[in-house]
């Protein structure tokens, strides 16, 4: 029944159905794993390899069947990530997950006026890592010189972490769609 309908369904993309809509795929922890085309997630579903977790307004129909299309899928079983690579912290990257706001005052005045900024100063042993560095525009830089947050009266909007792997190498495609972008950072 399955590899029927699979057909079916590979029939209606060759007739152009879905053709552009793509699949984010999710660990069982709900950690981005992927983006795949919506043919391959009807497959890992019908497998049962998957769970719907959010789906668009379309719908696929073969014969006697509807599906809705997938949008987000999540893997039944845990997919083992190996640590391949350390993210450097890197300018780019701080202001990238902090999606070019300052985390102090909540502007976005364009990366040219964010800098990166020390939670705990270097001049008090803080170090250039990703949970001790946060985005912020010059002006709260300024205010905030040498000292902590709490020395200088000044609230951390979010606390500092290391992005996963996975998730920040698809943040660009991530922070495309609207529904996808709740996944960027678990």
């Amino acid at each position: 029944m399955r590899a029927s309908v699979v057909e079916t369904m590979h029939q209606g993309f060759q007739r152009g159905l879905a053709l552009t809509q793509r699949v984010l795929v999710l660990n069982a922890s709900y950690e981005p794993l992927q983006i795949i085309s919506v043919r391959r997630a009807v497959i890992l579903l019908l497998q049962e390899k998957a769970e719907l977790v959010e789906a668009t307004e379309l719908q696929l129909r073969a014969s006697k069947y509807s599906f809705d299309v997938p949008l987000v899928i999540r893997l039944v079983r845990y997919i083992r990530i190996p640590p391949r690579f350390k993210l450097p912290c890197s300018r780019r990257g701080v202001l990238a997950r902090d999606h070019d706001t300052c985390q102090y005052c909540g502007a976005q005045p364009g990366r040219v006026n964010l800098t990166m900024d020390h939670v705990i100063p270097r001049s008090q042993g803080g170090l250039t890592v990703w949970t001790n560095v946060v985005a912020a525009c010059r002006e709260c830089n300024r205010k905030k010189g040498g000292h902590t947050p709490e020395q200088a009266n000044m609230i951390l909007r979010t606390r500092p972490r290391q992005p996963q792997y996975v998730a920040f190498a698809l943040l660009g495609e991530l922070e495309r769609h609207d529904v996808w972008r709740k996944y960027a950072y678990t």
